[in-house]
């Protein structure tokens, strides 16, 4: 015997489908959460590492407003004594989010960047985690002495070739680290 196909059982048969992929979609969800988390952890503290000087202790997460948003970042101390920051800064890049962590010694000099995640073009802006010269300028870069800007805006740093929105969003994640630093050590 064939079931009608009526108004009734088309309702029934969808929320059946729905019910059944919502269901999948949650037990994926709840099995993939764990490991993502752990890999999302150890990618943060990599970055930590990368972007702050060796040694010393390192506290929790504190929050602070970085460019406006609400952000957090990481003291490194030596005998109670700050002697870096670690600070997340998220802009707005060509394809999207650009979310950096930009390690800044107790002197106000930035020690070295690093990306954390990304949404720019493939061989274009996704250079900016990966081009040797644009990523060497970063490290001991003081901004009391360059003017955090690309050159094509009159400022001092060198822009990824094609990808001058990149740089742009790059320097300003940067920029707004440093300024958020400046707000700490007053």
């Amino acid at each position: 015997m064939a079931v009608v196909s009526n108004f009734k059982n088309m309702v029934i048969c969808l929320f059946t489908t729905c019910f059944i992929c919502a269901v999948l979609l949650a037990g994926v969800y709840a099995l993939t959460k764990a490991p993502i988390d752990r890999t999302n952890e150890k990618l943060l503290k990599e970055s930590i590492g990368a972007v702050l000087p060796q040694g010393g202790e390192l506290s929790e997460a504190k929050t602070l407003s970085v460019g406006g948003q609400p952000s957090e970042y990481y003291e490194s101390t030596e005998n109670g004594e700050v002697k870096a920051y670690a600070v997340k800064s998220t802009v707005v890049g060509f394809g999207g989010p650009l979310v950096l962590m930009v390690g800044i010694t107790d002197d106000g000099k930035v020690y070295n960047t690093s990306v954390l995640s990304h949404s720019e073009t493939p061989g274009l802006g996704a250079k900016c985690n990966t081009d040797e010269h644009f990523m060497a300028q970063w490290k001991g870069l003081d901004p009391a002495s360059k003017i955090l800007k690309v050159k094509k805006d009159q400022g001092d740093i060198d822009a990824i070739t094609a990808s001058t929105i990149t740089s742009r969003a790059y320097t300003l994640a940067v920029q707004n680290a440093v300024d958020a630093v400046k707000g700490l050590m007053k």
